[in-house]
């Protein structure tokens, strides 16, 4: 049986999906973001239990198709993103509707519907937070960042990274941490 899970959004989620789980005694034999494999199909008891378990720790099971398919679109945007090291140039869109089986027209009114912003503002949101983070470590400069994450160049992330965050990057560094969001509170 797969358990869909709403905010998902690292592999710190997954250890702590993991341990709660096995707490109950529920053993999952996948689990990656917003998805949990459980060997046993589960009773509506069960899943109670898991909800009242891992509601408190900023987690929700999804129990509706359409919430299941726009946290799919995050997980994928949040894996290709945060979790990619290479500067490869693709479609969203493309990956989007591959990932999900659907056409990208469907899944971009799905989510415009649900969650209040486009899936490119989206986008948007997570490249700028990835940026953020990569300015704060100091181990590339913003050519490379910009090289990395899929901007034509270090003017458009200026520049999209001034419209999200009202700073310019190179002032960005200055403020620190304290404006770094956490990915699941990116709306």
């Amino acid at each position: 049986m797969t358990l869909y899970i709403k905010n998902m959004v690292c592999d710190r989620c997954i250890l702590v999906m993991k341990s709660e789980l096995e707490k109950l005694g529920f053993h999952p034999t996948t689990i990656k973001l917003g998805e949990i494999e459980v060997a046993d199909e589960l009773s509506p008891e069960d899943l109670q239990v898991i909800s009242e378990t891992i509601t408190p720790l900023g987690f929700e099971v999804i129990d509706n198709k359409q919430g299941r398919i726009i946290e799919k679109i995050k997980s994928t945007v949040i894996e290709i993103i945060h979790g990619a090291e290479n500067n490869q140039r693709f479609k969203y869109s493309q990956v989007l509707s591959m990932a999900l089986n659907h056409d990208y027209s469907y899944l971009s009114k799905l989510f415009s519907e649900v969650e209040g912003i486009t899936i490119e503002q989206y986008i948007i949101k997570q490249k700028i937070e990835k940026v953020k983070e990569l300015i704060v470590y100091d181990e590339l400069n913003l050519s490379e960042i910009a090289s990395r994450l899929g901007y034509s160049s270090v003017a458009h992330l200026s520049s999209q990274f001034k419209k999200v965050t009202g700073l310019p990057p190179s002032h960005f560094k200055n403020a620190g941490l304290q404006q770094r969001r956490s990915l699941d509170k990116l709306e």
